[in-house]
């Protein structure tokens, strides 16, 4: 049985925090580069809470009932700030899910689902048609999430990050019907 988990923007004094849990969970994945492979990426990763400045980016975090700091995501409303590589950043209609992490502590308790269901949220509220995100194949535990989630593989979106093969990933959120579309 899962714990509650909340979702909320992130504080300016959690920043740090969230930082040094991005650097350690992605530093610990089997077949991702290392800090000193790709010191830009991890001081990106350190610096999380500096995507919350960008125009229609929020920083969101999971935390456990008792008010520990289990995760996060960057959730992007305006693709052209989404930054990643790959043709990603010209979709319209879309929004963009990037750098989730949870701590290991908390694996498998529901955080990456809750994350990532949040940001879809967020893009029904604004009306989007489908979220993006991109993922690698040291992340195959969340692969399976995103796909469980309605994500599925679109091969336009993938890219290379200095010789990583990343993979791009849709979903295509239902049209509500409104009284006008009867």
């Amino acid at each position: 049985m899962t714990a509650p988990i909340a979702i909320r923007d992130l504080r300016p004094e959690e920043a740090a925090a969230l930082g040094q849990l991005m650097v350690g969970v992605y530093s610990q994945l089997e077949g991702f580069p290392t800090p000193a492979e790709q010191p830009q990426y991890y001081a990106l990763l350190a610096d999380i809470g500096r995507f919350a400045e960008r125009p229609g980016a929020r920083v969101l975090v999971a935390l456990t009932e008792g008010g520990a700091l289990a995760g996060g995501v960057v959730y992007f409303g305006d693709m052209a700030q989404y930054g990643s590589g790959g043709t990603a950043t010209a979709e319209r209609n879309a929004s963009g899910i990037r750098l989730l992490g949870v701590d290991p502590a908390f694996r498998g308790q529901g955080v990456g689902r809750a994350l990532t269901l949040a940001c879809i949220d967020l893009a029904r509220e604004q009306g989007h048609a489908q979220v993006i995100l991109h993922t690698t194949e040291a992340m195959r535990i969340a692969w399976g999430l995103y796909e469980r989630l309605g994500f599925q593989r679109s091969e336009d979106l993938d890219f290379s990050q200095q010789g990583l093969p990343v993979f791009g990933f849709r979903h295509r959120l239902a049209q509500e019907r409104t009284a006008f579309s009867r």
